[in-house]
């Protein structure tokens, strides 16, 4: 008998059941990239730094942290966290850039890719948040000391999760159906003493609207507003969503624009208030004081406004559990239980990095009308023939979306064995 998830890849490969449309397709760092830069000098790394990330509207695409979108990436999920000592809410992975890293591009976080499946019904992932305030410039002034024949200066050298003092922050995802998923946020405090955490669950569109170009790229806004309990989504294009979560909170809303993207930095972080009833991207706050060793969750919801949840969380959630752990037992046979252990958490890297590519040199190069235009020749070579609006299998993904084709090719044979339908490209989902 066919296994579920077998059945769920093929009513995809039919078109029967997009089951693919929505995934963990959201970039985790997306701010080093010539397709941000508009500056003078062509100088890609240094135009757009990670500080700026917060308060900057992307123009080709999207991040956050462990997060979730639509194969388009309009609406996206992620969450920001921060643990009362931080100077920015940790919304997205920080790391060196290519001239800062004594070794090039390099991440400077703890995060693990722990399971999934190839239709994401089911995917899981943690991420090591620290206590203390985050050593931004320290990791960055310590590697500009290095040289290229020394060892790179890594979180750990720094002290950061001494004693433990630490939350591991756990996401799970699992699909009710191919438009209706469920997140469970588990945090741990790993610490000896009390740690408080603020929580943010967010999701907001990419800016669509913004650059003034008329094409299948340019959107509406679309409006994000508080109905019964929970956040009303209507998008030009998507259509209606319900963002809803479990349990006591504030709800933000703030538009993805310049200068009120950060909205929800200012709130948290420098306590102001804000005022907005709706926007274009909204959060739930919550804030826990956290015992040594205690564990708390949260669950939240993302459906179709036409398709409400038929079954409850806990049954969708462990259902998924289920229907992967059935998936995995049969493609791996009698594998030993350690070797089926590494075999199943290599293949969720490689799901996990299966990410929303979206690149027009052509318009890249010509610049947008409400924008300046870029000055630098890279990848000039690429534009006839370089337009992407779609996922790909990427091998880094903090690294992403740096264009590597060879890269590419080699993720895809491993994979090709769970999900036949990268077979044909290293472009599907």
């Amino acid at each position: 008998m066919e296994c579920a998830e077998k059945h769920r890849l093929r009513l995809a490969r039919l078109r029967k059941q997009d089951w693919k449309k929505w995934g963990p397709y959201l970039p985790e760092r997306q701010w080093g990239t010539v397709r941000e830069d508009d500056s003078e000098d062509g100088n890609a790394w240094a135009s757009f730094t990670h500080d700026q990330a917060r308060s900057r509207p992307y123009r080709w695409g999207e991040d956050g942290l462990l997060g979730w979108t639509d194969r388009q990436c309009r609406i996206c999920f992620s969450l920001a966290l921060w643990n009362g000592v931080d100077p920015i809410l940790k919304e997205r992975l920080f790391g060196l850039s290519n001239v800062e890293g004594n070794h090039g591009e390099d991440v400077k976080e703890c995060y693990y890719y722990l399971d999934g499946t190839p239709s994401h019904s089911y995917m899981k992932a943690l991420y090591k948040y620290p206590q203390r305030a985050f050593p931004y410039q320290e990791l960055v002034e310590q590697n500009a000391r290095r040289s290229r024949d020394e060892r790179e200066y890594e979180l750990l050298d720094t002290g950061i999760f001494d004693d433990n003092r630490y939350f591991d922050v756990q996401i799970e995802y699992a699909k009710g159906a191919p438009d209706h998923v469920n997140v469970l946020i588990s945090v741990s405090n790993r610490g000896p003493d009390r740690a408080r955490l603020t929580l943010l669950p967010q999701l907001w569109f990419r800016n669509t609207w913004s650059w003034g170009r008329q094409n299948e790229d340019q959107v509406g806004k679309g409006c994000m507003r508080l109905q019964d309990g929970a956040v009303q989504v209507q998008h030009p294009v998507l259509g209606d969503f319900r963002f809803r979560m479990q349990g006591p909170k504030r709800t933000l809303f703030t538009e993805n624009e310049e200068g009120q993207k950060d909205a929800f930095h200012r709130a948290i972080v420098e306590g102001e208030e804000l005022k907005a009833r709706q926007g274009s991207k909204a959060a739930f706050v919550v804030e826990w004081d956290l015992k040594p060793g205690e564990t708390r969750q949260l669950r939240v919801q993302l459906h179709h406004a036409d398709h409400p949840p038929r079954a409850s969380f806990g049954q969708v959630l462990r259902c998924r559990r289920r229907q992967a752990d059935a998936f995995y037992a049969a493609l791996q046979g009698d594998m030993p239980a350690a070797d089926a252990l590494v075999h199943r958490q290599a293949l969720a890297g490689l799901l996990w990095s299966k990410k929303f590519y979206c690149y027009s040199v052509y318009q890249w190069q010509s610049g947008d009308p409400n924008r300046p235009r870029p000055q630098t020749s890279m990848n000039r070579g690429w534009a006839d023939h370089l337009y992407n609006r779609d996922v790909l299998l990427m091998p880094d993904s903090w690294e992403f979306p740096w264009y590597a084709s060879w890269d590419l090719g080699f993720h895809v044979l491993p994979l090709a064995d769970v999900d036949p339908d990268w077979r044909k490209s290293s472009c599907c989902c």
